[in-house]
Order: structure tokens, then sequence, then C-alpha cells
């Protein structure tokens, strides 16, 4: 998506904290899926929100800015990347990584290390093979498809193949407290947030004009009930099926 990992988040962090919050059903299924795990590297960890309390965590993150958001008494957390894990083999009796993969240079790579250095792997991702499942992308952003068809992650089975994972669907609640792209799928007002955009990097790779664009549809498709018509189907769901996935290996 044009910037590598540590350069993206050091350019859109700054208003990370003000909606990247841990959404605290997606945590209990990534932390159930840790199982027994004492030891925990989290890869791509940014501010640590997914870390779970309970066990014994180390992080690994590239973003200065991102590392010098995690709270005092956060999991110590060093510099480096998922393709280049500086742990001797089997280190650790989990690895998991929380919505990072999409941004590192070479997924597969990152992966496998994450295998080399762990017993058990845990990912949480989506699967973007269709960009009709969210509205957004569907009507307001087809910028995205044309990213994300470019990118690895287009192949969300050769990456579970490639360590031996399973694939979990885990719903998207509709009143989500992590502001990742997908969140806001029954609160699309959200959209037009400034800080909401600001802390999710699909904006920041689709450019200023696909953006704008985007927003002003959003914007009058809200107003005149368009949006409402559109989806109405949404109005009465929980949670939502947009690809969200955990990898447990």
């Amino acid at each position: 998506m044009g910037l590598a990992n540590g350069e993206l988040y050091d350019t859109i962090g700054a208003t990370y904290t003000l909606t990247r919050r841990t959404e605290p059903r997606i945590a209990a299924r990534l932390w159930a899926a840790l199982g027994d795990a004492q030891t925990v590297l989290n890869v791509g960890a940014g501010t640590g929100s997914y870390e779970p309390p309970d066990r014994h965590i180390v992080a690994v993150e590239p973003s200065m800015l991102m590392r010098s958001q995690r709270v005092p008494d956060a999991a110590p957390c060093l510099a480096g990347s998922a393709e280049n894990l500086p742990f001797d083999d089997q280190s650790f009796d989990a690895a998991m990584a929380f919505s990072t993969i999409h941004h590192w240079q070479d997924p597969f790579a990152g992966l496998r290390e994450m295998r080399r250095v762990a017993r058990r792997v845990v990912v949480f991702t989506f699967d973007t093979s269709d960009p009709s499942q969210f509205w957004l992308t569907r009507d307001y952003l087809p910028e995205v498809a044309d990213l994300r068809a470019c990118r690895v992650l287009a192949s969300l089975t050769e990456l579970a193949r490639a360590i031996g994972a399973r694939m979990e669907p885990v719903p998207i609640p509709w009143d989500c407290a992590d502001g990742f792209f997908e969140a806001y799928w029954r609160r699309p007002e959200a959209y037009l947030d400034e800080n909401v955009r600001r802390g999710i990097s699909v904006w920041t790779a689709v450019g200023r004009d696909a953006e704008e664009r985007a927003v002003h549809s959003l914007r009058n498709d809200l107003a005149s009930g368009r949006w409402a018509e559109r989806n109405r189907d949404l109005v009465d769901l929980d949670a939502a099926e947009l690809g969200a996935r955990l990898l447990v290996a």
C-alpha cells in the first residue's frame, strides 16, 4: 500500500488511540485461540490493545510513533519487522498478530517466522477477496478492491495453508469498539468523522481524492435516505460477516 508498515503508522498513528480500542468480544476469541500459552509474542503490536493481560508478552513493532503510545506498564516492545524476528526457534508458546499482516512486505515470510519462533500462531485478519461484502467498498470506495487485488491477502487461503492454519470466521459486532475499516458497518455516519478515518490505513492508501469523493457521496446518501434504503437489511443485525478471520495454527 505504498508505505512500509513502520512508515505508514508513523503517518497515521497520531490519532490511533482515539478510535482504535480493544473490542472485548473479538479479544475473547483471540485469547481463547491462544489456548494455555503463557509466553506470547505480539507481532506488529502497535499500541498493544489486544495483548492478553494474564500472559507474559513480548512485542515487536516497526513504528516508533506506535511504540511511543504504548502505556507505561505495557509489555516490552522491540523495534523490528515480522519477516525477521530476532528470536530463537520455538522461543514462545504462541505468537499473535492483530490486523497487521496486510501491511507486511512479505506476509508469507512473516507468518513463517511466527511459526518458527512459536508453537502456536494466532492471527486476526480479513478475507478481502469479495469487495462486494461491505457496502463502503462496494458503493463508495472501489479503489480498495484495486489496492487489495495487488496484495497477497487476496489469497488468504494460501496464507493459511503456508503455516497449516485453520480459518475461523469472526462476526463484527454492530457497536465494535475498535475502529478498523469495517467496524462502523451499521454506523455509517462515523466515516464522515476525520478522526475516525485517520485511524484507518485504507484511507491513506487510496489517497485524498478518492477519500473526499467517497465521503461526499456517503454524506449525500445519508441525507437523502439512499444509504438507508440500500442497506435496510443491516438495521436489525447485531453482528455482521465481513470477512474477519482468525488463522490458528
